[in-house]
């Protein structure tokens, strides 16, 4: 028998699939589950070509750059703002370090673009989640979350079987207890 993935696995998996970094057997049942679901065969393409596409861009990118002799925007600042670019646009930096990457962005060229072109691809990744999340019939945030919360409510809560054992050793006590007195009396 083989073991078959389910739509949300290959989902989980797409990225990694298309990019070949799955070992050669996972591969395969990626594989064989695109043959048989049309849903997972459509999104695979969908990403392949987004992913074929962001990779054109980048080339382009990349070689606009090199055309331009852009050299003199690159500096030791520009590599520090490259190195906190993402951390920039998550909010994870203090004050300062936020301070120093708007001026930075307002006096290179360069950086401003590298910022505009992170800000679009979040956008970008955004939309797909929130289109992916539109298009799937769950949302699996919410049961995750009835789950634990539903967990951690049984936790407090005590199994019928320990009020079973309570009452069953309560009836034993009592019968001991009058097999006793009735032995002394």
């Amino acid at each position: 028998m083989q073991y078959q993935l389910t739509c949300e696995q290959v989902g989980a998996l797409m990225a990694f699939y298309i990019e070949d970094k799955l070992s050669e057997k996972l591969s395969k049942y990626v594989e064989q589950h695109l043959e048989v679901c049309p849903a997972c065969r459509e999104k695979y393409e969908t990403m392949k070509k987004i992913i074929k596409k962001y990779a054109a861009i980048q080339r382009n990118i990349n070689k606009e750059q090199n055309a331009e002799n852009q050299s003199i925007y690159i500096t030791k600042q520009y590599e520090e703002f490259k190195s906190n670019l993402s951390a920039y646009i998550d909010n994870e930096l203090d004050d300062d370090e936020n301070i120093k990457i708007k001026k930075i962005t307002i006096s290179n060229p360069l950086a401003r673009k590298d910022l505009e072109e992170m800000y679009t691809f979040k956008r970008l990744l955004h939309n797909s989640f929130e289109k992916t999340k539109n298009d799937s019939k769950e949302d699996y945030t919410k049961c995750i979350m009835n789950k634990l919360q539903n967990d951690n409510a049984n936790c407090y809560e005590k199994e019928p079987i320990f009020g079973i054992i309570a009452i069953f050793s309560a009836l034993i006590i009592c019968i001991v207890a009058g097999i006793i007195g009735i032995l002394y009396l």
